[in-house]
């Protein structure tokens, strides 16, 4: 996992500095923001003449799939609102996902070191590709604009087990792949996200 996603930070870390970000504005962007997705989105919006209000909003839409996340892990999250919230800070996709226990509940001890683990990996790789000038001017020319799809497929795969959640898979994929031609960054994933209600369907409980 740290070696996965050490590698994405090396993508963005490329990716920034082609976009004329600094190295330091870079890894100041990885250590405060730390969701590929959303900063990958947000440079890619400033490269192609957006301003920071549209990266701002294109980065929040890609983060808007941790709303169900949150409301999933939040039962298992101890404290009042606030403590909570903190907890929540550390949420992400590989940590949410390993840290999911068979009966549905959550480790969230898990999932904090797991997190911080990719934290730290995520933040070397940025300066590893923001500093690297141009000996790697082409992210695709060592695979790595592959990292980010295989990172999440694999993720998936490793979660599908059930019928039901397969069918919230392709359910899924299918409404993102209908949505991302023509609707702005993070809008096809927020939708798709509305897939995981199969779950809460009687044909769901059935089929698990």
């Amino acid at each position: 996992m740290a070696v996965a996603i050490g590698l994405l930070g090396v993508s963005f870390g490329v990716v920034a500095q082609q976009a004329g970000l600094s190295s330091l504005l870079a890894l100041t962007m990885s250590a405060l923001v730390f969701s590929g997705s959303a900063q990958f989105t947000a440079v890619a919006i400033v490269a192609g003449g957006g301003g920071v209000g549209a990266a701002i909003a294109g980065a929040a839409l890609m983060n808007s799939r941790y709303l169900p996340m949150g409301v999933a892990i939040a039962p298992w999250l101890p404290g009042g609102p606030l403590r909570r919230a903190l907890q929540g800070l550390v949420v992400v996709d590989a940590s949410w996902a390993l840290a999911l226990r068979d009966d549905g509940s959550f480790d969230r001890w898990l999932m904090f070191g797991c997190s911080a683990v990719q934290y730290v990996a995520w933040s070397v790789g940025t300066a590893v590709g923001a500093s690297a000038g141009g000996l790697l001017e082409d992210p695709a020319a060592l695979g790595l604009d592959a990292a980010y799809p295989a990172f999440f497929l694999a993720l998936l795969l490793a979660d599908v087990s059930a019928p039901s959640a397969r069918a919230a898979a392709l359910l899924g994929a299918a409404i993102a792949v209908a949505l991302v031609s023509f609707t702005p960054p993070g809008v096809p994933v927020l939708t798709a996200a509305a897939a995981a209600l199969l779950g809460l369907t009687r044909w769901g409980r059935s089929a698990q």
